[in-house]
């Protein structure tokens, strides 16, 4: 089985949509590890605040099934404008990690925003510190602590899962 990592982010009815994310992986993967979940500035554009977390799931699904089913589930939760990159949004779904996979199409493994954006950087620093990413070579929490931190201000919040969710 495949250990894959999911950057999950909301920044319109945060709360209601990022625990839809996570029951939507449940769903169709069973077990989800989380981590915590944090809130930060949106990066391209002027918004509401988004939260953002990285949940791990275990599958032998392919990554062009993940990243499909991703979009779908997005759809599901009420995006529409998958065109403009830097916009609100109610779900975003990426697939960041495929075990070690290095890949471009159908999804790009791993995900390049991964040493670049501290809203994705420091949940899966926190929820694999010691995995490496397959072709920096170094551990996530590794880069992590290499990271400007004055580029994007990033706070873990405390977050209340409902109880069907709580880990």
């Amino acid at each position: 089985m495949a250990q894959v990592y999911i950057s999950i982010g909301s920044n319109i009815e945060r709360e209601t949509q990022i625990v839809l994310a996570v029951q939507s992986l449940r769903d169709e993967f069973g077990a989800v590890d989380v981590s915590s979940v944090y809130e930060c500035e949106p990066v391209g554009f002027s918004g509401e605040n988004f939260y953002n977390l990285v949940a791990k799931v275990h599958t032998n699904k392919s990554p062009q099934y993940i990243g499909e089913l991703l979009k779908t589930l997005e759809k599901q939760h009420g995006r529409v404008d998958f065109s403009k990159k830097f916009s609100p949004r109610k779900m975003d779904l990426d697939i960041l990690l495929y075990d070690d996979l290095v890949m471009e199409q159908p999804v790009q493994l791993p995900r390049d925003e991964i040493p670049l954006n501290a809203y994705v950087l420091q949940p899966l620093a926190e929820l694999a510190p010691d995995e490496v990413h397959p072709t920096l070579g170094q551990t996530y929490q590794q880069i992590w602590q290499q990271y400007d931190k004055t580029k994007q201000q990033v706070q873990r919040i405390d977050f209340t899962w409902p109880i069907a969710l709580s880990h």
